[in-house]
């Protein structure tokens, strides 16, 4: 979907190109409010999945998808920049894109890479700009962070222990809002960070094996992790304890209604969310994919610091994946605008992604 200003002006120019990695994104936000402010907007939609039933998006093609509409605007009369725009899981799309764009296929092959890119992403045209606005830390890191350490399984039955159970009330559950303490929170992201890299091995030993001819099929095989489903706030302890992802580091610049804006400490405004486990659920608690599309999108390396507090994320191995977009952020050179919206979590990852930018031309702002 095309979105022009009713009266084109010299904001016209720039087109904007937005895309999720999954949901439908022809009526978002950007698309109307952008337009009505003078901006061509082109919203389009992947061959990912609309349902969230299956999490079959392989995160190259869905970059050709994307390389299709940028070089479609390029080619619109009157438009002479396009800026790319990630919302959510958008950003990474889009950081991965403009990462690929600038660096190459050689910078998608670099040794650090769970996934090497195929010669399909050879030659993106790059965009002039990208917004990251209110993006998360990627879909390698959702999927992280949704992973269920308390997961157990023996004889093709699952099983939970119920030392690392965050619906527990022993470890600090409450409906209302939980209280995680610092023991129980320890030994919980530890376990994650473990079970997450247990399951990228497992995963590069099953396609290894399936390359040998001894998988069940010859180009790729099923893929299902009990509790292990990135979307919404699927086991993620800081969905339920506002105290983790409270606030950002440093002060930054803070808008307000009114146009009032102000330089803080930026504080969530978000409730608790999530007050049952969606982990005994093949369709709302377990990722369903297959091999390819998790090396691809959905799995990062961790180290044994793994772990997350009130200001943030430490432990991970963000350029082990294009699917990252604080590892992306790090080979883009092109104007960046970074916004977090502090009425969710998401908003604390546009820190890290502003501070861990290299463009020379940057910008944060949280709302």
């Amino acid at each position: 979907m095309l979105y022009e200003p009713a009266n084109i002006g010299p904001k016209a120019e720039t087109a904007v190109f937005v895309m999720h990695s999954s949901a439908d994104y022809l009526s978002f936000s950007a698309c109307t409010q952008l337009s009505r402010r003078g901006y061509r907007v082109l919203c389009a939609n992947n061959s990912t999945s609309k349902s969230g039933i299956s999490n079959d998006g392989m995160l190259d093609q869905v970059l050709l998808e994307a390389k299709a509409g940028i070089a479609w605007l390029r080619k619109v009369p009157g438009v002479k920049h396009v800026v790319l725009l990630g919302n959510s899981g958008g950003g990474t799309v889009m950081s991965a894109y403009q990462f690929i764009a600038e660096g190459g296929t050689s910078a998608c092959r670099s040794k650090e890479k769970i996934w090497k890119c195929p010669d399909t992403l050879a030659d993106l045209p790059p965009a002039d700009g990208l917004m990251l606005i209110d993006s998360n830390w990627g879909l390698a890191a959702m999927t992280l962070f949704s992973i269920d350490p308390a997961v157990r399984g023996k004889d093709g039955r699952m099983a939970t222990d119920t030392r690392l159970d965050m619906y527990a009330p022993a470890n600090g559950f409450r409906p209302t809002g939980s209280s995680y303490g610092p023991v129980f929170t320890r030994g919980f992201l530890q376990a994650e960070g473990a079970r997450n890299n247990a399951l990228l091995s497992e995963a590069e030993n099953r396609l290894a094996a399936v390359a040998a001819g001894k998988g069940p099929y010859e180009d790729d095989a099923p893929f299902v992790v009990p509790g292990a489903i990135l979307l919404g706030s699927n086991n993620k302890l800081f969905s339920q304890d506002v105290a983790l992802m409270a606030h950002t580091r440093k002060a930054w610049p803070l808008l307000h209604a009114g146009g009032r804006e102000t330089t803080e400490i930026v504080h969530t405004g978000r409730v608790p969310q999530n007050t049952r486990s969606q982990t005994p659920s093949l369709m709302q608690g377990a990722l369903k994919t297959t091999l390819r599309n998790y090396l691809n999108s959905y799995a990062i390396r961790t180290g044994p610091d793994f772990g997350y507090d009130e200001t943030g994320v430490h432990g991970v191995d963000w350029t082990s994946t294009y699917a990252s977009p604080p590892g992306n952020v790090q080979g883009i050179k092109v104007p960046l605008l970074v916004m977090g919206m502090t009425g969710h979590w998401e908003y604390l990852a546009s820190e890290t992604l502003y501070e861990l930018s290299h463009s020379p031309d940057k910008s944060i702002a949280f709302v």
